[in-house]
């Protein structure tokens, strides 16, 4: 069977492409779709179907722009209600793509449209199955996800919903069937996937603790429910979008692309209240930036940490990119809904101070000279990575306060006293220091490479803990 995984990492996505005798279908596509177009071209194909699992919440899919471009039908499974023309599946439904069947399963759980595609080679023979969000390697989907948009989905009837799917409708299938999620490792979607991004389903029956034979319903809901995380605020909006539809990235795309001079991007930033996003490393935004900016980084979990630490995907965005890197800033943001760039600055933060404009730097410091001022002046210590981080081994005296929910705990952010920042590597604790920086914080100081160089001085760390793994 002609199926290929398009994995995106980033934002650790993967989309699938299907293809027979001249037909084509795409499952999950993201906002940008012109390498599924050009996949297509390249077997002489037309694509037929896109296919949609669920309506998603971590990016924003690209089904509407595929049907635009290529006429292609967009499918969704029983109960879904887009807002636009969609075939609503009826569970058992089946589609041909050349020679191929594909079988919508509804599965409800993660959410209630939540449908799994069985696909079903030309000789009869069920390949894999296409899961979603509804069955990960190594985990499920969480299922408080819905709650955001409809009220009365609790994630406890939800969790009840993927038990009763997964039962009934995944686990009595064939062991050899291939597994293709919608995630791997490093999704908010679920809590432990694994880095594996396919798998067999009798292997996945076996290792994954959610298909355990034995467990009942109330412990599968324990033990899905517990430990879930908060998810990102732009969730939420996300769904709506991928409900309601979107402008076309076509669109995004020509109202991002307006390169501005220094005088006339600050004009801009000063009569639109634009948010200034610096998308450079972290050193080089440290060395200076143009004040009031904030940084996360495009080489790290770019769009990821806009979906956290941006609360509104209609915010205004005024881009400060490396040259030439601007149009995949913009794509990255439109990935997660984020579709009102308004323009950049042309030449960079170089041209910037070539036009002798104000900046700003911000102080960093070595793990060795932390270790001297550990000694000596001990200093707060603010660690911002993830709580779970955190519990497992961090500087002995530090106090955490995770990166995403730093805008709920600026008290804890003394103004008076310094302070040090950190996170694992250095990434997520130049987007604190940003922030901080931007609302009028200057006592503190960032270090070079985070924990991870910490670790490799005299400072002293508490004992490592292996995390716990639900079994």
């Amino acid at each position: 069977m002609k199926i290929e995984q398009i994995y995106t990492g980033c934002l650790a996505h993967a989309a699938y492409y299907l293809e027979s005798k001249g037909e084509a279908a795409i499952f999950d596509p993201l906002r940008e779709v012109q390498p599924y177009i050009d996949r297509a071209r390249k077997d002489n194909a037309k694509i037929k179907y896109v296919f949609e699992t669920h309506f998603h919440a971590d990016f924003v899919s690209g089904h509407l722009d595929l049907k635009k471009k290529t006429g292609a039908d967009i499918v969704f499974g029983p109960t879904a209600k887009p807002g636009y023309e969609a075939i609503i599946a009826k569970d058992g439904q089946i589609f041909n793509v050349g020679d191929y069947k594909v079988k919508a399963i509804h599965t409800p759980g993660h959410t209630m449209e939540s449908t799994t595609y069985l696909l079903i080679d030309e000789n009869g023979k069920e390949h894999g199955i296409i899961t979603g969000d509804t069955l990960f390697i190594g985990d499920v989907g969480r299922p408080d996800l819905a709650q955001h948009v409809v009220e009365d989905l609790t994630q406890e009837k939800l969790a009840g919903h993927l038990y009763d799917s997964l039962r009934n409708k995944i686990m009595p299938l064939a062991d050899d069937l291939i597994v293709y999620p919608n995630h791997g490792a490093g999704s908010a979607c679920g809590k432990m996937m694994s880095s594996e991004t396919t798998d067999t389903l009798g292997h996945q029956k076996k290792t994954n603790y959610a298909l355990r034979a034995d467990m009942g319903k109330e412990e599968f809901i324990e033990a899905l429910l517990t430990g879930l995380t908060t998810p990102p605020g732009y969730f939420p909006q996300n769904v709506l979008m991928n409900i309601k539809g979107y402008d076309s990235l076509d669109m995004v795309m020509d109202r991002a692309q307006k390169p501005l001079s220094p005088e006339a991007f600050e004009a801009v930033a000063n009569e639109t209240g634009a948010l200034m996003l610096d998308t450079r490393d972290a050193a080089d935004f440290a060395k200076g930036f143009v004040p009031n900016s904030i940084n996360i980084g495009l080489d790290g979990n770019f769009a990821q940490w806009v979906g956290e630490m941006i609360p509104d995907v209609r915010q205004e965005i005024l881009l400060i990119t490396y040259p030439d890197r601007q149009e995949e800033a913009i794509t990255r943001l439109s990935r997660v809904g984020y579709d009102h760039t308004i323009g950049y600055l042309k030449g960079g933060f170089d041209a910037w101070k070539e036009a002798k404009r104000e900046y700003e730097t911000l102080n960093r410091i070595a793990p060795e000279e932390l270790e001297k001022a550990y000694v000596s002046e001990k200093p707060l210590l603010i660690d911002v990575r993830k709580k779970s981080e955190f519990d497992s081994e961090h500087v002995i005296g530090s106090i955490n306060i995770p990166l995403n929910e730093i805008n709920q705990h600026l008290a804890q952010f003394p103004k008076e006293k310094p302070f040090v920042v950190y996170c694992a590597g250095g990434y997520r604790s130049m987007i604190a220091a940003s922030i901080l920086k931007q609302r009028g914080w200057n006592n503190f100081v960032d270090v070079v490479g985070g924990f991870d160089e910490i670790k490799n001085t005299g400072i002293k760390t508490s004992e490592y803990v292996c995390p716990t793994t639900m079994l």
